[in-house]
């Protein structure tokens, strides 16, 4: 039997403030490092290739290098990074739908 406490490696993946943005991003198919950071306001490069090599380390996603001049790197789910995108996609949903009423919230907080 799993100790429970080593979820906690799994919850850092999902917790993390940019992982499930990328891997959001890469739901429809490969993409390029900078497509990707085009996408994803406010994520320095620096972050971004953080981020990816910590996916990538983890089995999330898979990068893929392309023998062109320039060369050609991509980047994609791989099929875990695909049920992840599955089971975290209501967590990004409820995120949005409640983002103002978050912000609300803060703003009534703040003003005690």
């Amino acid at each position: 039997m799993q100790d429970p406490c080593q979820a906690r490696e799994v919850l850092g993946i999902v917790g993390d403030k940019w992982a499930l943005l990328v891997v959001r991003m890469l739901k429809d198919g490969p993409r390029r490092f900078t497509e990707l950071k085009r996408s994803i306001d406010g994520i320095s490069q620096r972050m971004l290739t953080a981020t990816l090599r910590d996916l990538e380390r983890d089995g999330i996603v898979t990068r893929t290098v392309h023998a062109v001049m320039p060369p050609h790197v991509s980047y994609e789910l791989t099929s875990m990074g695909r049920t992840l995108r599955e089971a975290t996609a209501p967590l990004l949903e409820w995120s949005l739908t409640h983002l103002p009423l978050i912000a609300a919230a803060r703003a009534e907080y703040d003003e005690r």
